[in-house]
């Protein structure tokens, strides 16, 4: 036996614990359950190119030592961990399985009576296990780590304030009366693999300098979701994963709706104080999207295309999925039709058009739908864009909702051909929504650019609650648009702005002379969506400035209106239009108090410039957040500003 293995055996028989048979039998049993579930997801996987070899034995080495919550079962369980990793180092994991390769079936792992387990010599096990005619692997290559992540706490226990839960996959895990949680939480080596769509936070810019702000507006939720999902495994979030202006605007607003008659959405300033600076100005740029009445919603058409890969297996992906469908066709009319389309080894049609009210049929075809093989998602791609044209007539709104967890990798798998190519469909006026499932592989990258380039939205569904708010509460804003590529533009007064800055809106900027071309894609609204961008501002004159004035800068012009802050204006194309809008308003320079609807959406920016770890905010911290939100929860008849200001609470304890 290796020196490193010796010392691991004799370093946990070494525990004070008093061994109980039963405790044994049940860590045995726990070690080998984990080890083979997890073998059979490395067997399953995906084909990942850049995925490192030997990933499915590490995760089947670090399952069995989560598994041994505490340490009298750690030392229960000694003989269980050490003929499980001979066989991890020695056996079949001696040559890592290539991924890459078509899956192999899973090694047999021996059956060991606990009995004869508590009788048996360990180091005879390993001599046991290993193969004579290879020779034995350096254990240092992979049994430091495993001992490194076992200790370190981010690996295994979180603390939690009493009586709040957590949520593993699709389990409670219910927390034990002192606040820690009784089971380990979900193995954080699934989260690493995720990639997000990011990039540096906007700078302030000088108003001398850069006049003009130009960005695409936003209405996808994914990123407050998976800000939830790490917070509630008791984890701060990676920063790349927060985008503020997808947390701001998860929430439905209530702002002043459109006049009948007239444009389909209404845009609000509001200029207020900033509640982390009292020498700068918060600009609260609101815009509410009318809600059309039910019969004058025209017929609706959606395909869902469906990821059914190996990795879709798990409680939060497929299952989930299809039980998320279940509560979008309780909002479908007799009028909509819905068609199927599955990817996994290839694409294919699992049901034809079909109307919506013959729930039978295609909850059928739901259920019979099972998750194995890699990811073709250009082929289901291709399929699903040529069904939903066969369903398109005149008059209808055509969407393909594609479900996924976001790894497409056969094809198609960079998200710049995947948006050159979806954006060559659009034209052809079928929207692309994308609805994301799941964690460990999730490519929220890949996710951005298929729904921004789609004339869709992405969200991202954790829950059977997050599906209930976004496939059934917020229907009529997901599916039915009222506005398409709309593009706001903001110039600002140098005579009465120095500075400014955008918070968040990083992935949706725009050229300035983006604003004016109509071929330039943005964002879209749909029925009832309201969108919320802030800019702090930093009036001319404010000790609060950062960047000093030119020595040979111009002096403001006086031409500029003295009570302006800028000049906003909003350009949009009815759906189906190749033709944009244009409307325009002014930014006052005089401030007024903000209203819980405006409080609540600074509350939240504040939030993620927090978890972002954001330089623009001073002193002011979690305790100045969470009073802000909790002041501001007004009506929360489904309780989502709560559960914010929760998460805020949780956010807080883990960055103590």
């Amino acid at each position: 036996m290796s020196e490193e293995l010796e010392k691991l055996r004799k370093a946990m028989l070494a525990s004070d614990a008093v061994p109980d048979p039963a405790a044994r039998a049940h860590a045995l049993a726990a070690a080998m359950e984990g080890f083979d579930r997890n073998q059979e997801r490395a067997a399953a996987a995906r084909p990942i190119p850049d995925r490192p070899q030997g990933a499915g034995v590490a995760i089947g080495l670090r399952a069995m030592l989560n598994r041994l919550s505490s340490h009298a079962a750690l030392a229960a369980g000694a003989s269980a961990i050490t003929l499980g990793l001979a066989f991890v180092l020695v056996g079949p994991g001696l040559n890592a399985p290539d991924l890459r390769r078509a899956p192999q079936p899973a090694p047999q792992v021996p059956v060991v009576d606990p009995a004869e387990a508590e009788k048996a010599d360990p180091a005879e096990a390993d001599d046991a296990q290993a193969p004579t005619s290879r020779p034995m692997m350096e254990p240092q290559s992979i049994l430091p780590q495993a001992l490194q992540d076992y200790s370190d706490p981010a690996m295994s226990r979180a603390p939690f304030p009493p009586g709040q839960a957590v949520m593993e996959s699709s389990r409670m895990i219910a927390p034990a009366g002192d606040g820690t949680a009784p089971g380990f939480l979900p193995a954080p080596e699934q989260a690493e693999t995720e990639t997000y769509a990011s990039a540096d936070a906007n700078p302030v810019k000088s108003v001398a300098e850069h006049p003009v702000s130009t960005f695409s507006i936003d209405v996808d939720t994914a990123s407050y979701a998976i800000v939830r999902r790490f917070l509630a495994m008791g984890q701060l979030p990676p920063a790349q994963a927060v985008r503020i202006e997808e947390m701001v605007n998860y929430f439905p607003y209530d702002h002043a709706p459109p006049a009948p008659g007239g444009a389909p959405f209404r845009p609000t300033v509001t200029v207020t104080g900033t509640p982390w600076n009292p020498d700068t100005t918060l600009v609260h740029v609101a815009i509410q999207g009318r809600m059309p009445a039910l019969e004058d919603r025209p017929p609706l058409n959606l395909v869902f295309l469906i990821d059914t890969s190996g990795s879709m297996q798990d409680a939060d992906k497929l299952p989930l999925l299809k039980q998320s469908f279940r509560l979008l066709l309780n909002r479908l009319r007799p009028e909509d039709r819905v068609a199927i389309v599955t990817y996994a080894g290839s694409a294919g049609q699992v049901l034809q058009p079909t109307a919506a009210d013959d729930r039978d049929t295609i909850l059928a075809a739901l259920d019979r739908l099972e998750a194995g093989g890699s990811t073709a998602g250009e082929a289901g791609l291709q399929q699903a864009y040529s069904v939903a044209e066969d369903m398109t007539e005149d008059g209808d709104v055509t969407r393909v909702i594609l479900a996924t967890d976001g790894d497409f990798n056969v094809g198609l798998s960079d998200p710049e051909a995947l948006k050159d190519y979806i954006a060559g469909k659009r034209a052809g006026g079928t929207y692309l929504s994308v609805l994301g499932f799941g964690r460990g592989n999730l490519d929220d990258a890949t996710m951005q650019a298929l729904a921004q380039n789609g004339n869709g939205t992405a969200a991202y569904i954790d829950t059977a609650t997050e599906a209930r708010k976004v496939l059934s509460d917020q229907v009529a804003g997901a599916l039915f648009p009222i506005a398409d590529d709309v593009k706001v533009q903001v110039e600002f007064n140098p005579a009465t702005v120095a500075e400014y800055r955008l918070i968040g809106y990083e992935t949706r900027t725009l050229n300035r002379e983006d604003f004016n071309d109509d071929r330039v894609d943005a964002g879209e609204i749909g029925a009832g969506h309201s969108v919320t961008a802030l800019y702090e501002v930093t009036p001319v004159g404010s000790p609060a400035r950062l960047i000093d004035p030119l020595r040979y800068e111009a002096p403001a012009p006086a031409a500029g209106a003295a009570d302006e802050f800028g000049w906003l204006k909003l350009r949009y194309k009815d759906p189906g239009a190749s033709a944009s809008r244009l409307i325009e308003l002014p930014i006052p320079s005089e401030t007024s108090a903000a209203g819980p609807e405006v409080n609540f959406a600074i509350a939240i920016a504040g939030f993620g410039q927090l978890l972002t770890g954001a330089r623009h905010l001073g002193d002011w911290g979690w305790d100045e957040a969470i009073a802000l939100a909790q002041g501001a929860r007004g009506d929360d008849p489904f309780n989502y500003r709560g559960e914010a200001v929760q998460l805020m609470r949780t956010a807080r304890d883990l960055s103590r």
